[in-house]
């Protein structure tokens, strides 16, 4: 799968987040530099707290040197309920590219995780195309 592919799948799991009126509902995919999948999580899959990146990430055990994480939401800069916001995850996981649909509108918290992901040499790459896909499943809260 390409960059859209993988994308268009993270954003098919947020339609699997329990509905919340306080965060929103994310899918995220972790692809290895050879194009296969690591992992895969969505918002609260096990507790209420949970982000998408954050399950994924506490599913892979491997380097991810090279790794792609694909998030239907911009990873977030800034968090209230755990201690590390979902890019620095990312950063400390070591991997190299971030793709996301949608930029974190200021609802919950001000959208800061593209700018910390850039500040640490992550690439990241927009693709608006599926913003409205990834809004969806967010609907109620917009």
């Amino acid at each position: 799968m390409d960059d859209f592919g993988w994308l268009a799948l993270a954003c098919d799991l947020a339609a699997l987040c329990p509905p919340s009126r306080t965060a929103f509902s994310v899918g995220a995919v972790i692809v290895g530099a050879d194009g296969h999948e690591i992992a895969r999580g969505h918002s609260r899959e096990r507790t209420p707290h949970d982000h998408a990146e954050e399950a994924a990430l506490a599913k892979t055990e491997s380097d991810l040197s090279g790794a792609t994480v694909y998030s239907s939401l911009e990873p977030c800069g800034k968090r209230a309920s755990r201690p590390h916001p979902c890019a620095e995850l990312i950063v400390r996981s070591g991997a190299g590219r971030v793709v996301f649909a949608w930029r974190e509108p200021p609802l919950f918290a001000e959208g800061t995780g593209a700018e910390i992901l850039v500040a640490a040499g992550v690439e990241i790459v927009e693709l608006p195309d599926l913003a409205v896909r990834a809004r969806k499943p967010n609907a109620h809260l917009l």
